[in-house]
């Protein structure tokens, strides 16, 4: 589909959305595995969707906040090949972003966590604006043009 052509596709908009969800957790998960995983004995939820656990006063808080933040810059790589257009990426962060918010208040409350709030919304930020340049990256490219031409 050509770029110029606006066709409103709320499958496609869904689809895109759960698509972006999955790999954001998929990619948390990773990380946590990785960085939390060493350090706890048992991995579980918490360290998904409770505001408590991203804290800066332990090694694993820190753990879990580097977590979070190497996501968000995944997740701007997975824009990239989503939803392709640099003017999409805020409405398709925040809305990651929005239901992320939305399942931490289902699991374990309202997020009263000062930290919590300045890690979600900085990963919001490093997310829409890395994911932005990337996609203005692409769109910007040279379109190759085969040597040769027809003399017509």
């Amino acid at each position: 589909m050509f770029y110029g052509a606006v066709v409103w596709d709320p499958w496609l908009i869904v689809a895109q959305i759960v698509c972006l969800q999955c790999l954001y957790y998929l990619t948390l998960g990773f990380f946590l595995s990785i960085l939390v995983g060493t350090r706890v004995s048992k991995m579980s939820l918490v360290y998904f969707f409770d505001y408590a656990t991203v804290t800066a006063s332990t090694i694993t808080g820190w753990c879990v906040i580097a977590s979070i933040f190497l996501s968000s810059v995944a997740g701007a790589g997975f824009l990239v090949y989503l939803v392709e257009r640099a003017k999409k990426c805020l409405d398709f962060c925040a809305t990651l972003y929005i239901i992320n918010l939305f399942i931490c208040i289902i699991y374990g409350g309202w997020p009263s966590s000062i930290t919590w709030w300045v890690v979600n919304i900085t990963c919001l930020a490093v997310t829409a604006l890395l994911g932005e340049y990337l996609c203005m990256r692409r769109e910007l490219r040279e379109i190759p043009i085969s040597r040769y031409r027809s003399n017509a």
